[in-house]
């Protein structure tokens, strides 16, 4: 790893972050399998989207379908998998764009790690907590009933723990909130952050 040197690039992340007149950022949604995050980061991705964000969305079964098809469920894997993908969304970052990104990530210090990598003025932690008799009831790909019946090990919530955030930037509780308030919620935080900060001057043409 010694001989192995950053190349810095003529264009910096101020500069592309600055051609979107936007700041970059990673919406981290946590939460158990069935909890609605798909749903609510692809809404997300959509009304930011409309609102003339360029953004890009990372979702659990997309990545472990390509960049992590080679990781189980086992802790060490799932930490790996988390570690890949705040590697990928630090890139996107980089690139200047706002990233949702909706994984169980199950355990805080993977959480802390993402936030470490990515970095803290980047990272917004969006607890999506639906208890788990709910996410049971939902069980849109059936993976609950097969966890309890014994033909699917290490599954979150069943016989793998979930450690949900101490302290999350945003709080969502899918029984009270719906779809169409979690987003709100979701993108009042983001343009609050926004007034927080001066938004990088556009390039000369």
């Amino acid at each position: 790893m010694s001989d192995i040197k950053s190349y810095e690039t003529a264009l910096n992340p101020q500069a592309r972050a600055a051609l979107k007149m936007q700041h970059p950022r990673v919406i981290w949604l946590t939460g158990l399998s069935g909890a609605g995050k798909s749903t609510i980061a692809n809404e997300l991705e959509v009304a930011l989207n409309a609102r003339g964000k360029h953004t890009y969305l990372l979702d659990g079964d997309n990545v472990r379908a390509g960049l992590c098809s080679d990781l189980g469920f086992s802790d060490q894997d799932r930490e790996e998998n988390i570690r890949r993908i705040a590697e990928v969304a630090k890139l996107f970052i980089d690139a200047g764009l706002i990233v949702t990104t909706a994984f169980i990530s199950p355990f805080r210090r993977d959480r802390e790690l993402a936030r470490k990598i990515i970095g803290e003025c980047h990272f917004i932690e969006v607890f999506i907590d639906t208890p788990i008799s709910e996410c049971e009831r939902r069980d849109p790909k059936g993976l609950y009933s097969k966890a309890r019946s014994g033909l699917l090990k290490n599954f979150t919530g069943i016989d793998s723990a979930y450690e949900p955030p101490a302290a999350p930037n945003i709080h969502i509780n899918t029984i009270e909130d719906s779809v169409a308030h979690a987003v709100s919620k979701i993108l009042e935080v983001i343009y609050k952050a926004e007034k927080t900060h001066i938004l990088p001057a556009p390039p000369k043409k």
